[in-house]
């Protein structure tokens, strides 16, 4: 029986994969687990058309992702805070500190796509990189300054 699967089936096949499997197999374990349907021209059909689709509605979200990178990548972020002698720091820069500096220059960005190298606990020029989307990443630079 050939059945289109609708889940990703380890050993089987990927969504949209069009597999031949025994019916039994197919009537007693994927169909009912809606892991799969029967294979029939139509389905084939439409779920040709729904992944062209979805291809298209990501290659647009990357071009949207690749512009809002080369954008962030030019920005540079100040922060200021209080430090002691030889410049360190009370305390260290987080990714939420930049993340709500980000926002005030007009980017909106979720703390948890900033990725810091190292902890900033001094003042000073650092490179930062912020995950856009799958694949995409930009460099922001942070100058962190003291607090007069």
């Amino acid at each position: 029986m050939k059945v289109l699967l609708s889940q990703d089936v380890r050993s089987l096949g990927k969504v949209g994969d069009l597999v031949k499997v025994a019916d039994g197999y197919a009537r007693n374990y994927l169909i009912p687990r809606k892991m799969a349907m029967i294979a029939t021209e139509q389905r084939v059909k439409e779920f040709k058309h729904l992944k062209g689709i979805a291809e298209a509605k990501k290659k647009k979200a990357v071009g949207i992702a690749k512009k809002s990178a080369e954008k962030l990548s030019g920005f540079t972020v100040t922060l200021k805070s209080q430090a002691g002698e030889n410049d360190k720091l009370f305390g260290s820069v987080t990714n939420n500190d930049i993340a709500n500096a980000l926002s005030k220059g007009g980017f909106n960005v979720d703390r948890h796509d900033i990725v810091i190298a190292e902890p900033i606990k001094v003042l000073g020029q650092y490179r930062v990189k912020v995950k856009i989307a799958t694949g995409i990443e930009a460099e922001v630079k942070v100058n962190v300054e003291r607090e007069s």
